[in-house]
């Protein structure tokens, strides 16, 4: 009894409603329904069900509006006591089944803006756009471009946003990445004893003029004077701001020889170990030094004792080692820094067509001689014999200069080539993590053919393809729901109108 009672006092709220759901049956009942092949009555459903949907959450709306107690005053965050109440007070929102509008009661005094606690209980974004289609919009963009975006959620759904609010929602939905991430770190101590693994690269990204670094900007000004008729192959001088990528991860240790790393012998038949409890991020507007010190922050929250191995991949960047090294000064921790073996053997493939033609069998095996040797800690011997071969050889300066390079590129770095010990561990040694991501967060989206990006822009959609990227963009709706009803409501009120919710 008591549920239709309840019923019946919500027939006109629901009134339109059900005559949206009563056409839509009549509809599917009809003889030209009853002639068409399924997918036309799938969008027949989808089409006229969205209008049912909209109606339906314009019929709650009114519903709330109907049952919204008024009150002889409002007391706001300033002090300032509101006893004018205004009935019928209008707002529109866009929602994802399309535009609806809510009443509601506003309280204002002289001097001050009205407050509308039915606003704060249905934690209503002061902006003309949902969550639901906030969060519609920020999955789209950060999946595609700001027109397939906007294209996308016109064609899915009921509610209509241009592509200039689309980019405005996106900085928006991200700001509170940062303190997202800085809660989550206080929620406890990993609990495992497997590495903790770190990786940072950097990626440019092509921006807007005013979106560079000053001294990138300069450079842009002063090429200005001295033109060229054409660039090199994908080369984008002095348009680019670099975007620092970092990743934190654990994974067990995986003991590997030399001999399979290079093929030589077969690999071990266990499988390679899942990387776990993955996080990846990417910022254009912070400086590399503050996303790498973020790195070393996130590992510390999650073995705060440093009862593990720590290892860091590298590519051996001066600027990037320079921060890295601070880090580890400033933290007190130590780590073992792994230089990627990728890079290493780039280097190698240089050196050998100093000595053998491209493509030959004897420059492979040239490098798989060395490469072996190289994994097995003995890059400075590795040096030394290329440099004794190219003077044996009598190869001139010009012709042995990617042999020197390799070899400086080896002593240079020496410290963190002991492959052996790393392997004896089971520690990673290539950095392809850091490059999957790099490529995912920041090619895939950022390097779309003649997108200049505005710093906001740019940094917003890095955050959101972050967030998905880690597995966090659900747990971090929630949070940033809560943000919105702190910043747009409670922060307001004296005493939170939440509490006083029918």
């Amino acid at each position: 009894m008591k549920e239709a009672y309840l019923i019946s006092q919500s027939l006109d709220e629901f009134a339109a409603a059900r005559e949206q759901f009563a056409h839509l049956v009549s509809e599917l009942q009809s003889g030209d329904a009853l002639g068409m092949e399924h997918g036309e009555v799938e969008k027949l459903i989808s089409e006229q069900g969205n209008e049912l949907l909209r109606r339906l959450l314009q019929g709650h709306f009114d519903l709330r509006a109907s049952r919204e107690v008024k009150r002889e005053a409002v007391t706001g965050r300033d002090g300032v006591v509101r006893t004018r109440c205004r009935e019928g007070c209008e707002r529109t929102l866009m929602s994802l089944f399309g535009e609806v509008v809510l009443k509601r009661k506003g309280y204002g005094a002289p001097g001050v803006s009205s407050l509308f606690p039915l606003d704060a209980q249905l934690n209503l974004p002061p902006e003309k756009y949902s969550h639901g289609l906030r969060q519609r919009v920020s999955q789209e963009v950060a999946r595609g471009s700001f027109d397939a975006a906007v294209a996308s959620v016109e064609r899915t759904t009921g509610g209509q946003v241009p592509k200039r609010q689309a980019e405005e929602l996106a900085v928006e939905v991200s700001q509170d990445f940062e303190a997202f991430y800085e809660t989550r770190q206080s929620q406890g101590v990993e609990s495992t004893a497997d590495p903790l693994v770190m990786s940072a690269d950097g990626k440019g990204i092509v921006m807007r003029k005013e979106g560079l670094r000053e001294s990138t900007r300069k450079a842009a000004e002063r090429a200005k004077d001295k033109p060229r008729a054409r660039l090199g192959p994908g080369e984008k001088k002095n348009r680019k701001r670099m975007a620092m990528v970092g990743a934190v991860y654990s994974v067990a240790p995986h003991v590997r020889s030399a001999e399979a790393i290079m093929g030589v012998e077969p690999a071990p038949k266990e499988a390679r170990p899942r990387v776990r409890h993955k996080r990846v991020w990417a910022s254009v507007a912070r400086e590399p030094g503050v996303v790498i010190d973020e790195l070393f922050a996130e590992a510390q929250e999650r073995d705060p004792q440093q009862q593990r191995p720590w290892a860091m991949l590298v590519d051996g960047h001066q600027d990037q080692l320079k921060h890295i090294r601070a880090c580890i000064k400033r933290y007190g921790v130590t780590i073992i820094l792994i230089l990627d073996f990728i890079h290493v053997l780039e280097y190698l493939w240089k050196a050998a067509y100093c000595f053998s033609a491209p493509g030959t069998e004897e420059a492979e095996a040239w490098v798989c001689e060395r490469a072996l040797q190289v994994l097995k800690g003995h890059a400075s011997q590795v040096a030394a014999g290329m440099r004794r071969s190219a003077t044996l050889r009598g190869l001139p300066p010009s012709e042995r200069a990617a042999v020197d390079d390799c070899a400086d590129y080896l002593l240079k770095y020496k410290h963190m080539l002991r492959y052996d010990e790393y392997l004896a561990q089971g520690l990673p040694i290539a950095t392809g993590v850091i490059e999957g991501a790099c490529r995912h967060l920041v090619n895939d989206r950022m390097d779309i053919t003649g997108a200049r990006w505005g710093l906001p822009r740019a940094e917003a959609v890095l955050k959101l393809r972050s967030l998905s990227s880690s597995g966090d963009a659900d747990e971090y709706w929630d949070f940033y729901k809560a943000q919105c009803l702190r910043r747009n409501h409670t922060s307001r009120y004296e005493d939170c109108p939440l509490q006083e919710a029918a």
